[in-house]
């Protein structure tokens, strides 16, 4: 069967996954569904497209899709790229499992540490992670906005705790996201899965945790005095965490994460903090997803960034203040006990 004859759902068609599934559709996959349960955006692609609006490059693209809701599947598919927040991991992968071919699998694209989640319900051959790294914002009824500059987007992926034997057929469809963009390096194999889900998670843990914060954009928290500070003391949290739990940075954009900015002592802290702002430089204007989620008033993933921070440090013996004061202050903002403003930023202790 060639991969153009596979079924393809992307489930979970918020701000990241219509921006994958429209890109795959322009490329010139045909048998991709994008599947959400906001009806008013499935309508809104039905009736219009899904339209991508790319903030960092000032243009814009509408593409016709194919879009569902999940009442509305009434097919198997060969390949799943999972998409929605990780709360509801076990109802939705129950859901999906009678939706799968015989030999289909689950591609987890979410943010943290899912892929164990997900093999524990349709099983570890059948689990395979991607780790994005660009960055989305949601908009509504068949519309999202692009914060990530094109030569920027990457999607790395590999098989979890498997022989990564459909790892070449995630390749090959991602390669037609890749044409859409005009760029062969959007599709990549992970060499090393965890490597590459630490250093999106660090990453992650810092930017997207102190946007929700501050309110403030991943370039303004790379920018600010302070708040560049705490940014880079998480990322070493997560480097020591990583560490201790014997996993190896993956290099994020091509660079190597570890050597820039995980040195210690005065000198290489002051190259790190001058560093830093031009890493985030292509994710500039980028803000967390879960700061969306907080302003709309839903609760956020933090307990799945930080938080698996914490509790992966708690096993290991490595203390995390940074992210415990990060986890503490967005639920306290989900509970009405904080605002969300760069005071926020002299809770904590650096």
């Amino acid at each position: 069967m060639q991969v153009t004859d596979k079924k393809i759902a992307v489930y979970g068609a918020g701000a990241m996954g219509t921006v994958l599934g429209a890109l795959l559709t322009k490329g010139g996959l045909r048998n991709v569904h994008l599947i959400t349960r906001n009806k008013k955006h499935v309508e809104g692609m039905k009736r219009t497209g899904a339209k991508i609006v790319c903030e960092a490059e000032n243009t814009e693209f509408t593409v016709k899709v194919q879009a569902r809701t999940p009442e509305e599947l009434a097919e198997q598919y060969d390949v799943v790229f999972l998409m929605t927040k990780q709360r509801r991991n076990a109802e939705i992968l129950a859901f999906l499992q009678g939706r799968l071919s015989p030999d289909g699998i689950v591609c987890t694209t979410q943010n943290g540490l899912p892929e164990q989640s997900v093999a524990e319900v349709i099983g570890a051959d059948r689990t395979y992670g991607g780790v994005a790294s660009f960055g989305a914002t949601f908009i509504g009824e068949g519309s999202v906005a692009l914060t990530s500059k094109l030569e920027a987007m990457r999607l790395q992926v590999a098989g979890y705790q498997n022989d990564n034997s459909k790892t070449e057929l995630l390749l090959d469809i991602l390669s037609f996201a890749a044409k859409a963009i005009d760029d062969p390096r959007f599709a990549q194999k992970a060499d090393d899965l965890m490597g590459a889900r630490w250093s999106k998670l660090a990453i992650n843990a810092a930017f997207s945790g102190l946007s929700v914060v501050t309110g403030k954009t991943f370039g303004e928290i790379a920018k600010g005095r302070r708040s560049r500070r705490i940014a880079l003391g998480v990322l070493r949290e997560c480097m020591d965490v990583a560490a201790a739990s014997g996993v190896t940075l993956e290099p994020m954009q091509g660079h190597d994460m570890q050597k820039l900015l995980g040195g210690r002592g005065v000198f290489k802290t002051r190259i790190a903090s001058f560093l830093l702002p031009i890493a985030m430089r292509k994710h500039k204007k980028l803000v967390s997803g879960m700061l969306k989620d907080i302003q709309n008033g839903r609760r956020c993933e933090i307990d799945y960034i930080n938080g698996v921070v914490c509790k992966e440090g708690k096993k290991t013996g490595v203390p995390t203040p940074l992210c415990e004061r990060i986890v503490e202050i967005a639920h306290g903002i989900e509970n009405g006990l904080y605002e969300i403003s760069e005071k926020n930023l002299e809770f904590f202790e650096i």
